[in-house]
C-alpha cells in the first residue's frame, strides 16, 4: 500500500457547507441535503467515539477534536471525482521538473544548506532528494493545503467508500492530538489528509516523523521546515535507502537491444549491463553503485533510465513511477544537473482512466492476465503488455499506448 496519499496535490480549503453530494435528490436544496448529512454523520460520529475511547483515546481529547466538525461537502465531491485522466510522463515532467521549480529548489537548498547537509549527514538521504520530495510535494511549503485534517478523514470514513482506511488514519490523527503534538484545529493539509511540508498522513506521521530542531515536538505543519524535512529523511531511511547510489541514471542502448531484458526483476550490476552495451549517455559503464535494472517509462521511442534499489525506495512515498523519475529528476537538476537528453514520444497523449482498464480487461481476454483490472499500468499489466508484443511480433517494451490499445481492439 501507498504509506503517502498519491493525490497529494488536491488540496483544498475549510468549508461547513457546500454543493449537494452527488446523490442528493432532485429538487431538494444543498443547505437541506447538509443539514441531513450531518444528523446521519453526527450518529456515525457518535458510534466512531466508542471505538476511539476502547482504542485509548481520552473522552476529552475526542471531544476537543470534534467540536465544530461537520460533513464536508468538499472533500467528498474533489473524492468523487478524481480526474480520469492522467498526464503523460513528459508533460508530468515538464510541470514538476520546470524551470522555476528547478531554480526555487537551488535557492531553498543553499537558504537551508545547514539544516539540509544535517539531515543528509545523520540519514544518509541525499540533501537535494529531500529537497526535491520538499519541491513536488508542497511547493517548497508555499501549498500545504488548509482542510481541517480531522474534518476531511471523518466525513471520508464515514462516506464509506474507503472507510476502513480513513477511519485508521482519523484514529491516528486523534492520537496525535493526544501526544500534544499540535493542536486540532492547527491539524490541516489537503483534503485527502496529507499533512505539512513534505505531506504525511496521520500514520506516516506516527511511525517516520522526527523532531527535526531539536525543540522537543514533531511539528510539520509550521513555517519551519526542519521536523517535516528530518522525517522525509528518516522515512526514505526506514525503507532502506542507500547512501551514495542514485536512483537513476538515464543510459543509451546499443543497436539492436533486446527490449525484453527491460524488466524490474531483471538486475545486473552496471558493469554487466556495460558489457552488453548500455553505457551512460557519454558511453561510458555507469559506476557498480549495485544491481540494476532497465526502465522505459517511454517505451522504446522515449528515455531508457537504469534504476537501482533507491528507486524501488521512493516508490514507497508514492508508487507512481512518473512521481519517483519526477523527484530523482528535479534533484539531480537542483544539484546542477542537466535535462533528459533523449526525446520523447510527444504525439502520444496518455491513456484515459477507462481505457487503461479496457486495455487491462482486452489483454486479460486474450490470454495476457494481468491480474487485476484496475487502471494502473504497473509492473504486472507491463509484463502482461511485454507478452502480448512478444507473440505477436511486436517491440516488447511493455509500453500502454494508444496504438496497442486499437490493436487489441
Amino acid at each position: 500500500m501507498v504509506r503517502l496519499l498519491c493525490f497529494l496535490c488536491a488540496l483544498g480549503g475549510v468549508v461547513q457547507a457546500g454543493p449537494a453530494p452527488l446523490d442528493a435528490p432532485t429538487g431538494v436544496s444543498p443547505y437541506t441535503q447538509v443539514q441531513t448529512s450531518n444528523i446521519r454523520f453526527n450518529r456515525w460520529i457518535s458510534g466512531f467515539r466508542a471505538r476511539a475511547l476502547d482504542a485509548g483515546i481520552s473522552e476529552a481529547v475526542f471531544d476537543r477534536a470534534f467540536r465544530g466538525i461537520n460533513y464536508n461537502t468538499t472533500v467528498i465531491e474533489r473524492d468523487r471525482t478524481q480526474s480520469e485522466f492522467s498526464k503523460t510522463l513528459w508533460d508530468y515532467l515538464d510541470t514538476a521538473v520546470s524551470d522555476a521549480r528547478v531554480r526555487n529548489g537551488r535557492a531553498v537548498l543553499q537558504d537551508r544548506r545547514a539544516l539540509l547537509s544535517q539531515i543528509e549527514n545523520t540519514y544518509g538521504v541525499d540533501a537535494e532528494i529531500v529537497t526535491a520530495i520538499w519541491g513536488l510535494e508542497s511547493a517548497y511549503g508555499a501549498v500545504r493545503g488548509r482542510t481541517d485534517v480531522i474534518e476531511a478523514m471523518a466525513t471520508l470514513a464515514y462516506d464509506g467508500r474507503r472507510a476502513e482506511f480513513f477511519e485508521t488514519q482519523l484514529l491516528a490523527a486523534l492520537k496525535i492530538v493526544q501526544s500534544g503534538e499540535t493542536a486540532p484545529r492547527n491539524m490541516v493539509g489537503s483534503w485527502a489528509g496529507a499533512m505539512g511540508h513534505t505531506q504525511f498522513i496521520p500514520t506516516s506521521f506516527l511511525d517516520y516523523a522526527v523532531d527535526g530542531d531539536g525543540d522537543g515536538r514533531r511539528d510539520i505543519w509550521g513555517d519551519n521546515p526542519a521536523d517535516a524535512l528530518a522525517s522525509t529523511a528518516n522515512y526514505l531511511l526506514a525503507f532502506g535507502w542507500t547512501a551514495g547510489q542514485p536512483w537513476g541514471v538515464e543510459v543509451r542502448l546499443p543497436d539492436g537491444f533486446h527490449y525484453a531484458n527491460a524488466r524490474r526483476e531483471n538486475t545486473k550490476l552496471p558493469s554487466e549491463w556495460a558489457a552488453l552495451g548500455v553505457t551512460d549517455l557519454d558511453g561510458v559503464a555507469v559506476p557498480d553503485h549495485g544491481a540494476a535494472s532497465i526502465l522505459l517509462p517511454g517505451g522504446a521511442e522515449g528515455a531508457a533510465f537504469m534504476i537501482f534499489d533507491n528507486f524501488e525506495v521512493l516508490e514507497a512515498y508514492n508508487t507512481a513511477d512518473a512521481y519517483v523519475i519526477g523527484v530523482g529528476h528535479l534533484a539531480d537538476c537542483i544539484a546542477g544537473g542537466g535535462p533528459i537528453q533523449a526525446a520523447w514520444p510527444r504525439g502520444d497523449r496518455a491513456l484515459t482512466g477507462d481505457e487503461r482498464r479496457e486495455l487491462q480487461q482486452r489483454l486479460t481476454d486474450a490470454g495476457f492476465d494481468t491480474v487485476k483490472i484496475d487502471g494502473r499500468v504497473g509492473p504486472l499489466t507491463i509484463n502482461a503488455i511485454r507478452n502480448f508484443q512478444l507473440a505477436n511480433g511486436l517491440t516488447p517494451d511493455g509500453y500502454a499506448s494508444v496504438r496497442l490499445l486499437n490493436r487489441l481492439r
